[in-house]
């Protein structure tokens, strides 16, 4: 394949710092904008990168970055964007973030000539789900497919892989209590490793038959989220007594932690874990690729942290 020049709209996060460089491996020439550009220094050493300060919502600056490229992936998406007033269908930051920037980047990349367009999306993204994440996620989709572009979406289950915020999140907490009450504990996820989603996003760039389709990307395996806490605890050596809450304390815990500045969870995210997070029976990888379990993955960098929560300890023991 060619190499192209392509825009990865929020590329300097989790995914698109994994994604940025198996791109730049191929030859690819990238351009990575950010708020702040002294946060991606870890993709200044790219050979092919270019990592310019910028903000995404401002359209000019967007068409700006848009000039001159092959194609661009949006890969920004927040988890925690509020609850949504009364007769709103998501709050105003799923909206800004999930529905009116893909809106800008269609305008924008249309007057600069450039059709090609990846989106990272949601797993389960409805017009009629419970959650604003999952509603604005697919009110983002809709503002894409009437666009008229070369588009290709994506759905992926929750990610995981080094750095990533989910099994990470749970490593460190397991080190930090002696026993774990956990919301919604029977929720289903079927965890995708991080290294999978950019290759099925490389792929596509090859594959002229994925304009057009939206994929559902899962891991090989279904688990609940009382499962995956306890196999965290297992890897790492701090494994803890799990104490499932029934929906109404979930909602109630969620409810509380939004009081909580960054906490981990809010009611929008409550709602979402209704809905199972796992692919259709049957479902694949597109373009020939074979998903790698979690099992064959995380414990390369989950053993870590028992190994630094031992170290603290230990060096708390002795006074320093």
């Amino acid at each position: 394949m060619k190499p192209k020049r392509i825009l990865i709209i929020g590329g300097t996060g989790f995914l698109g710092g994994n994604l940025a460089r198996r791109l730049a491996a191929q030859g690819h020439q990238l351009r990575l904008p950010s708020r702040r550009r002294e946060r991606a220094k870890h993709l200044l050493m790219l050979p092919t990168a270019e990592v310019v300060q910028a903000d995404v919502h401002d359209p000019a600056q967007l068409q700006s970055l848009l000039s001159g490229q092959d194609v661009v992936i949006n890969l920004v998406g927040i988890l925690q964007g509020g609850n949504g007033r009364a007769g709103e269908p998501y709050g105003a930051g799923f909206a800004r973030a999930h529905v009116e920037l893909p809106r800008r980047i269609a305008e924008a990349a249309k007057a600069a000539g450039v059709r090609r367009m990846l989106h990272v999306s949601a797993l389960k993204a409805a017009a009629d789900a419970p959650s604003g994440y999952l509603r604005s996620k697919a009110a983002g989709e809709a503002v894409l497919r009437e666009a008229g572009l070369d588009l290709t979406i994506f759905q992926p289950s929750v990610v995981f892989g080094a750095g990533d915020s989910f099994l990470n999140v749970f490593a460190k907490l397991l080190g930090l209590v002696p026993f774990l009450p956990l919301a919604c504990p029977d929720a289903r996820f079927q965890p995708v490793w991080v290294e999978d989603v950019s290759a099925c996003i490389l792929g596509s760039l090859s594959h002229r038959a994925s304009i057009g389709v939206t994929y559902e990307l899962c891991g090989p395996r279904l688990y609940t989220l009382r499962q995956l806490v306890d196999y965290v605890g297992v890897v790492t050596g701090n494994r803890r007594p799990i104490i499932g809450l029934p929906d109404a304390l979930s909602y109630l815990q969620a409810w509380a932690m939004e009081f909580v500045p960054g906490g981990p969870m809010t009611r929008d995210n409550y709602a979402s874990m209704q809905v199972p997070n796992v692919c259709a029976e049957g479902c694949r990888l597109p373009f020939g690729l074979t998903a790698a379990s979690l099992e064959a993955v995380a414990p390369g960098y989950l053993r870590g942290h028992g190994a630094k929560i031992r170290l603290g300890s230990l060096r708390s023991k002795a006074g320093r």
